[in-house]
């Protein structure tokens, strides 16, 4: 699989089972379908809204940034906002294929769905460390 950002091949990063795609230039990361949310729940996080028929209720995002196609069927992909403040704009698959984030912006919206976690789960920790490591904020 080619990165739509660079067109780089990408590599495959493997945790519990889930594999991403991975840029090792741009450090964007393709998520398929289900494969954000499978991460979410091994980290005992909320991943409610991060499932594809949610994210593909949100309105397209208008910003000044380069359109892309989706990796593995080629449409043009969706800009939609994820997260709170700071919102993050990701790039959606409009069949549904999976979510594109530039480099660090996976980092972002963890770091945000930690801060509404409650504290008291340790199990949180392994997954946002593998993360915070490989996908790291700028």
């Amino acid at each position: 699989m080619y990165c739509p950002v660079c067109k780089d091949p990408m590599i495959i990063v493997e945790h519990e089972r889930i594999e991403l795609d991975y840029c090792t230039r741009c450090r964007g990361v393709w998520f398929d379908a289900g494969e954000l949310e499978l991460m979410l729940e091994a980290a005992n996080l909320d991943a409610s809204r991060f499932n594809m028929k949610h994210i593909m209720s949100l309105p397209e995002k208008k910003i000044d940034e380069a359109s892309r196609k989706c990796p593995l069927c080629r449409k043009k992909m969706r800009k939609v906002a994820v997260g709170h403040e700071p919102e993050v704009v990701i790039d959606a698959c409009p069949r549904e294929e999976g979510l594109w984030f530039d480099g660090g912006e996976v980092a972002h919206v963890i770091k945000q769905l930690v801060s509404l976690s409650p504290k008291e789960s340790g199990e949180v920790e392994p997954v946002v460390t593998f993360l915070g490591e490989v996908f790291k904020a700028e």
